[in-house]
């Protein structure tokens, strides 16, 4: 004990102050909030607008074609139909009947039919938004639609 005491006093103040220092900022500093830090733009806004109903999911035949926004379709992007939210809004939507799963999705385009919105469809998702959502084998679950950022209506 006495040669580890004899040492630091050979090391010196600033040899033991300068490392603790440092391991205090490292620790301190990695438990910040960066500023910088990526955060999915959706999940920091406030919700604008929320619904609940029916989604159900669109894919194979529109595969590569055009969208009301212009953009043509793919069915493994986040994205999804509604009839009156403008083209570019982003919605978060929760599956209500399994377990809560979550996505967030674009609306690019027009639907669902009127058909399926007199069953009570009031979304149709990208087969890769349902796939996300578990509802790709049901074909329709109960959802919330959470408006999260409201689109300009642009088109691509």
């Amino acid at each position: 004990m006495a040669l580890g005491i004899q040492c630091l006093y050979k090391v010196g103040r600033k040899g033991v102050i300068i490392p603790i220092f440092f391991l205090l900022s490292v620790a301190f500093l990695s438990n910040c909030k960066s500023e910088n830090r990526a955060t999915p733009v959706a999940d920091s806004l406030q919700v604008k607008e929320s619904k609940t109903g029916l989604a159900s999911w669109y894919g194979r035949a529109f595969e590569g074609k055009e969208t009301a926004s212009g953009e043509i379709f793919d069915k493994e992007e986040m994205v999804a139909a509604h009839p009156s939210y403008p083209l570019g809004t982003v919605a978060r939507i929760t599956n209500l009947e399994g377990g809560g799963d979550t996505v967030h999705v674009r609306i690019i385009d027009r639907g669902p039919t009127d058909e399926n919105v007199a069953e009570g469809v009031i979304i149709d998702l990208s087969k890769g938004a349902a796939h996300k959502l578990g509802m790709v084998k049901e074909g329709r679950v109960k959802v919330k639609v959470e408006v999260l950022k409201w689109g300009t209506n642009e088109r691509k």
